[in-house]
């Protein structure tokens, strides 16, 4: 027996070194360890629209010869992205942070719902779009560079609407990303005002107070967010908020999971509802999209070398988290499935421990859409004149005049009662998410590494963008028609308050 157990140790490696090799590996693929593979996601990142001997001159030396050259480093004071330059730039972890609250922010509680309507392919979609808006958030921040003559990538635009300008012309581009950028960042905020209000009746469902009013005291609880001014604080913020969202996850899936001896596996449709479907499509998109935030998330990052970890780690966790807490809560409640999960909930106290935990995440999930929204107006109307029709809101000293205060405020006011006038939560998001959200995240990022890079892809990469656009195209389409039949029909009805 002694000279087996000799044979074996000889034949297999110490347990102790097998689990320190597997541990190294995962810890090499993890956001925070970045900085060890950072050849690599060099690497990765220069693939993509470059030609072979652009690489080469990255991999020249171990790579010593890649350098990135920001336009912020100019004395334009560009390179901040969207939001602009910043002076606190952000760690991988913090732009994980903004990143996973934009994608798994509050629109989970609607998953379920999706799954109701789109059965299988709805959870085949969550885990596609995930991979989908992945792969294009990154060709999207490929296109805010090029390549030097000495193989370094030099970034010489700084935002979503300056990649437009150079696709569509200066006109025509700017406004039209602007349009659906701040459209889609409008309607988020708005989403999340009234999804505090829909909460706040879900805990008093028989009191006084009714969803309209519900909605425009959250909304005083957000005038505090007309005093932020960089996106360190937005993402502390948004750590804070991922936090209250793991304690909601795990308290909902722990209940699920108590309940499944009655799961209805059959439940779980093959078919689709052609009438229902897109508009789960359309939730399933409107959750991933990201694409408007990326180009200053990069830009403001201290390594960007780090953005493709980053990305990629934080959309297979949505993806994986999406999908089984669609499929779970689905499995739980079936044809009971509301537009808003924690409503399904089975005692009022329950209902009200996850719905006040959901206001405060939604409160914290607010000020990013918001911060955004306020910096595109502000780059479009509020820079000075007479490059704008408006001066700047900022005194010489930086601090922020009293009119442009008020301003802010009055954006806090206009999407809270824009909110009172919404009648239902997932079908507005559906819509939102077959209009903007396919043109912002599938559509446009292709189109514009097409046109940009073009002559440096290869036939597949080409192949696969045209393929991307179709998608958009057809999700866009049909999503829009038939959430838009389905909001008629909610407003015939008449508001839910």
């Amino acid at each position: 027996m002694a000279s087996l157990f000799g044979r074996l140790n000889e034949a297999l490696p110490p347990v102790g070194a097998a689990l320190g090799g597997a541990w190294t590996s995962v810890r090499s693929s993890l956001p925070g360890s970045c900085l060890d593979g950072e050849k690599d996601e060099q690497l990765h990142f220069a693939k993509f629209g470059r030609k072979p001997h652009d690489t080469e001159l990255a991999n020249m030396n171990n790579g010593e010869n890649f350098h990135r050259i920001d336009s912020s480093e100019s004395d334009d004071g560009g390179g901040g992205g969207e939001f602009g330059p910043s002076k606190h730039k952000i760690s991988e972890w913090q732009a994980g942070w903004n990143v996973t609250n934009a994608i798994q922010g509050m629109f989970v509680v609607s998953l379920p719902y999706a799954v109701l309507n789109g059965g299988y392919w709805a959870l085949i979609a969550m885990i596609g779009v995930a991979y989908i808006c992945c792969y294009t958030g990154k060709i999207l921040v490929d296109c805010l560079y090029v390549t030097n003559e000495e193989g370094q990538l030099v970034r010489v635009r700084d935002t979503y609407v300056s990649i437009a300008e150079e696709c569509f012309g200066r006109q025509v581009g700017g406004r039209l990303v602007n349009t659906a950028q701040l459209i889609e960042l409008l309607m988020t905020c708005i989403l999340y005002v009234v999804l505090c209000g829909d909460l706040m009746v879900g805990i008093f469902p028989d009191g006084v107070i009714d969803a309209r009013s519900w909605m425009m005291l959250c909304g005083m609880l957000l005038l505090p967010c007309s005093f932020l001014r960089n996106l360190h604080h937005v993402s502390t913020l948004s750590f804070w908020c991922t936090m209250a969202h793991v304690a909601i996850n795990v308290m909902i899936l722990g209940y699920c999971l108590l309940q499944a001896g009655s799961w209805g596996w059959s439940k779980v449709s093959l078919r689709i509802d052609i009438f229902t479907f897109p508009i789960s499509l359309g939730i399933i998109v409107f959750s991933y999209t990201s694409q408007i935030f990326l180009p200053s998330l990069e830009g403001n990052m201290h390594d960007p070398s780090k953005f493709h970890c980053m990305l990629n780690w934080s959309h297979i966790a949505a993806a994986v988290f999406k999908s089984l807490f669609g499929y779970v809560g689905f499995l739980t409640w079936q044809e009971k499935t509301g537009e808003v999960i924690t409503n399904n909930l089975p005692t009022q106290g329950f209902i009200a421990v996850i719905n006040v935990i959901l206001i405060a995440k939604a409160l914290l999930s607010y000020p990013l859409p918001y911060y955004a929204a306020l910096d595109l107006l502000e780059r479009a109307l509020f820079k000075g004149r007479p490059e704008t029709i408006f001066p700047s809101m900022w005194a010489l000293d930086g601090e922020l005049k009293v009119w442009g205060l008020a301003v802010r405020v009055g954006l806090v006011v206009f999407t809270t009662l824009m909110a009172i006038s919404i009648p239902h939560f997932a079908i507005l998001m559906g819509f939102i998410g077959s209009f903007t959200g396919t043109m912002l995240s599938f559509i446009w990022p292709c189109y514009f590494h097409l046109k940009l890079k073009g002559p440096t892809l290869d036939w597949g990469t080409v192949a696969y963008d045209c393929f991307v656009i179709f998608l958009g195209m057809l999700f866009g389409i049909v999503g829009i028609y038939y959430s838009s039949r389905a909001l008629v029909g909610a407003f015939q009805i008449g508001l839910p308050f």
